[in-house]
């Protein structure tokens, strides 16, 4: 991929802190999972060489409102990117390389689902520039799966993995837990499992229930009900200390990684960096000397390609974030690091300091941990962390 010639003049501000990133939303999927509320969409036929010139077009745009930055991730998400074809990826990835400067080493990840692995598919991407997959799994059990609505088995979710782990550097896979009747001894035989496949990234998230989705209808007629709070915590303690035995630190609240493999485009977002997002639903927040703007796109792919075709872009908000929603927003993604948030820097961010007694009294509850500038949410914290940030930032 060609660099671009403007690296000397990067563009500085307190939100460039964090890095900078580069989303890429593909909106389609051969299902829509139950529990799912992301922008994903079921569709078959794409056009991918008018999807393609549609992307490039925003990545255009997005140059424009960014000025030359560096680039320190590249994170392919979706829907299932894994769909794309990757002659479609290399366009992408070279535009983005030649519209502004790319770290060396840039991370650039790619998600994808078990059903949809080929190995000639993989070594596409790999040629293209990804260098970390991040595979859907969300289970190692057969009747899980149907139940979570995944069209792959466990088996070829073990396959997929290991022809992952031939082709990347780098992988990390999803698994879902707290489900319906699920004990503490199923969970741990089966992250125990996980644990002897995996590369050196695991992203563990508890089920819940989002509005809007199937599961959420389900939910409401009392077709099925999910672990109380207190056997959700129990879960939740059993999963980092497995983790921590196999050498995987919860680095954030459900993302676990053996030391150096932590995700980069997921630190920019938790670090309160900038990024642009490209595609239909994509979010991004880019940092302008003093100011912050919030980007939106449309989120239907037929509005967001068409006003792509006529604008050269799909957005339909850009927005001017305030000082005091900066220092919030930030605090929000930071104190789900295990590393936790410098108040300095919300204190530059947002104009304001924290209220000091609001601070010790979250100590004193043994909630929040303070060493010095650096805030960080205790491991009972991280928990309760709605909890903590609504006494917090009151």
């Amino acid at each position: 991929m060609p660099v671009s010639p403007d690296s000397a003049a990067i563009a500085t501000s307190p939100q460039m802190e964090g890095g900078f990133a580069v989303y890429v939303h593909w909106p389609f999927c051969q299902s829509k999972c139950p529990y799912c509320d992301f922008n994903s969409h079921v569709a078959a036929n794409v056009d991918q060489a008018q999807w393609t010139r549609a992307l490039l077009r925003e990545l255009d745009h997005m140059r424009d409102l960014s000025g030359p930055r560096s680039v320190r991730s590249v994170f392919f998400g979706g829907g299932t990117p894994s769909l794309m074809l990757p002659e479609t990826v290399e366009a992408v990835l070279s535009k983005i390389a030649a519209l502004w400067a790319m770290e060396e080493g840039a991370e650039i990840t790619l998600e994808a689902n078990p059903t949809s692995v080929e190995a000639g598919r993989f070594r596409g991407y790999r040629a293209a520039g990804v260098n970390r997959l991040s595979l859907g799994v969300q289970s190692l059990d057969d009747a899980e799966l149907k139940f979570l609505g995944r069209l792959h088995t466990a088996e070829e979710a073990l396959a997929a993995i290991a022809l992952a782990r031939d082709t990347f550097p780098r992988l990390s896979f999803d698994l879902i837990y707290a489900r319906p009747g699920q004990t503490r001894e199923k969970w741990e035989a089966e992250l125990r499992a996980a644990l002897a496949h995996a590369a050196d990234h695991l992203s563990l998230y508890q089920l819940t229930i989002e509005p809007d989705t199937a599961f959420a209808k389900l939910y409401e007629k009392g077709a099925f009900a999910l672990p109380d709070d207190e056997d959700a915590a129990e879960l939740y303690t059993l999963t980092a200390g497995i983790c921590a035995e196999k050498g995987l630190s919860a680095y954030e609240v459900s993302n676990y990684a053996a030391p150096g493999a932590q995700s980069r485009h997921n630190l920019v977002y938790w670090r309160y960096g900038d990024y642009v997002g490209v595609g239909p639903g994509a979010h991004g927040r880019i940092g302008t000397g003093a100011s912050r703007l919030a980007t939106r796109a449309r989120r239907t792919p037929g509005e967001w390609i068409a006003a792509v075709e006529r604008d050269g872009h799909g957005l339909e908000a850009v927005e001017e974030i305030s000082p005091a929603e900066q220092g919030d927003e930030m605090m929000l993604m930071g104190l789900r690091l295990e590393e936790g948030v410098s108040l300095a820097r919300h204190a530059r961010l947002s104009g304001n300091d924290i209220a000091p007694a609001r601070i010790e009294a979250l100590v004193a509850d043994g909630l929040l941990v303070r060493d010095g500038d650096i805030v960080r949410a205790s491991a009972e914290g991280r928990m309760v962390l709605d909890a903590v940030l609504a006494r917090l930032l009151a």
